[in-house]
């Protein structure tokens, strides 16, 4: 990855045996394996002595645990990993974005929403407020599909938001403002047309006025700012039995699935697009083919006035220089600041540090560490200055645009619930060793790192970034076929994960006490 590397991956299909002799015109042309080395894994291009630092991305990785001789597989057992950087001293808004022409002229077609915002796709959600309800929604949900839906040709779906929280928590605790405010924004993301609707139980902690307060939602139908959500309360005495409650939430439904059939994509810019970046399942190749592509996709959403989400602390906590150097202000670096030793304090009260984000899967991926993991993480960002920075479940502003650091945990559920909070209308997510990852509430369009998952999984990968590897394609070529791609789903091309409804549950961080 950079002349300074003292190790390369083996991006051959099955890997390398030993004895395999590197061929001219790469590094360590001429060095002799001395181990098989699996296909993403690290090989040494030069004899490392116990204890001397490994680099990759020109990055140290780790230093070695004993003497590793040059053609050895480095694999995580053979490295100790370097302690997190501090957050202090950093270099705070100190390298200026790469100047670039403004793209024009790209527009998809999408939903305008009330509230100025636009959609990607055309969803009646029902919101939950607790998890009580869920089993009836998910029913409602059924009838209304199949009911209802067909009269409404307009609509794309139905979405239950059911989640885990709402009762039997610590709601008054300060740290219980992120879960409800990630529901609240959740509720409020532009794929549901500025629609609202709310199936409550009646008792719980989380009550939907609570939820979504007066003025937060937008005003429609003459209603005025007082009014609170459309909701059906299970607990209310007119429900007399079960059925009762489902014909209630069916015939709730029905007026407001009558106003989203009213609506017509139409051509909107491109500025519009909010589209949320992650990966899960990577490998080392992640760095290489996928995320890179991403991030020159990256570059040119934000060229183009869009907004570009990245996340996953733990997953750029190593990277933290790159973040605050590439600020757009010395206030945006020092917010990333805030946000990354936040969520070194959450981690330390449960007695864990960012070493455990890790999985078997990136280990058997070729990726010895977090630190390792971090470097190719970030490179999906791209290379714009970082404009913003979101605390977990805030919603984006319509004046915040360009490239944004939303702070989330890394899991992949965790992550993708919070981008949907945040306004994200579209999702693009890499995978090394594969995932069926998708979500009801946005499109995600998939973009696998290796061209073997791509063949392997030929249904279920929306992209080959692998081709890079290949030399098939470089790395703007990738990321343009990405930008195209993404302009398509935007305006109503289903992704794999759509097409065979593979969806993930919401998961909310919730680092608020459960009584």
């Amino acid at each position: 990855m950079h002349p300074a590397d003292h190790v390369a991956i083996v991006a051959n299909d099955g890997g390398l045996p030993a004895g395999t002799v590197l061929p001219a015109g790469m590094p360590g042309a001429g060095l002799i394996l001395l181990d098989a080395v699996p296909q993403g894994h690290k090989v040494a291009l030069c004899d490392l002595p116990a204890g001397a630092e490994v680099r990759r991305y020109n990055v140290p990785i780790g230093t070695a645990r004993t003497a590793i001789q040059a053609g050895r597989w480095v694999h995580e057992k053979l490295l100790d990993m370097p302690g997190a950087r501090a957050l202090t001293g950093l270099p705070m808004a100190t390298q200026p974005a790469p100047v670039a022409a403004a793209l024009t002229g790209r527009t998809f077609m999408g939903f305008r929403n009330a509230d100025g915002s636009v959609g990607t796709r055309n969803l009646l959600a029902i919101t939950a407020t607790v998890q009580c309800v869920a089993g009836v929604v998910a029913q409602a949900v059924r009838r209304i599909e199949r009911e209802l839906l067909p009269q409404f040709p307009n609509v794309d779906g139905v979405v239950g938001l059911e989640h885990s929280y709402g009762c039997g928590v610590a709601i008054d605790a300060p740290d219980a403002i992120i879960p409800i405010r990630t529901l609240r924004h959740i509720s409020l993301n532009p794929n549901f047309g500025c629609e609202v609707l709310v199936v409550s139980l009646g008792c719980e902690k989380l009550q939907p006025s609570r939820l979504l307060p007066p003025g937060s939602f937008p005003i429609r139908d003459g209603r005025s700012a007082e009014d609170g959500p459309d909701t059906v309360c299970l607990q209310d005495a007119a429900h007399i039995g079960f059925m009762s409650m489902l014909d209630d939430i069916v015939e709730r439904a029905r007026p407001v699935l009558a106003r989203l059939n009213a609506r017509r994509r139409e051509p909107v810019p491109v500025s519009e697009l909010v589209v949320g970046v992650q990966c899960g399942g990577s490998d080392a190749f992640s760095g290489v083919t996928a995320n890179p592509a991403v991030g020159h996709a990256a570059d040119l959403l934000v060229r183009a006035g869009a907004t570009v989400m990245f996340s996953e602390n733990t997953e750029v906590r190593d990277a933290v220089e790159q973040l605050t150097s590439r600020a757009a202000s010395v206030a945006v670096a020092e917010a990333i600041v805030r946000e990354l030793g936040w969520y070194d304090r959450y981690l330390e009260r449960g007695r864990v540090d960012r070493s455990a984000n890790t999985t078997p899967g990136n280990k058997a991926g070729g990726l010895s560490n977090i630190v390792e993991k971090a470097m190719g993480s970030i490179i999906k960002s791209g290379s714009s200055a970082i404009s913003h920075v979101l605390a977990p479940g805030e919603k984006l502003r319509r004046d915040q645009r360009g490239l944004v650091f939303a702070a989330t945990p890394a899991s992949d559920f965790i992550c993708g619930t919070l981008q949907l909070a945040a306004g994200m209308n579209l999702h693009v997510f890499t995978t090394g060793r594969g995932t069926p990852y998708g979500l009801a509430e946005c499109p995600v369009i998939k973009v696998a790192t290796r061209s073997e998952l791509a063949r392997r999984w030929h249904d279920l990968m929306d992209l080959n970034a692998g081709r890079i590897a290949d030399g098939e394609q470089t790395i703007e070529q990738a990321g343009e076929a990405l930008f195209e791609l993404m302009l398509a789903v935007a305006s109503g091309e289903r992704t794999w994960a759509e097409q065979h409804q593979l969806h993930n549950a919401l998961v909310l961080f919730n680092p608020a006490p459960v009584t």
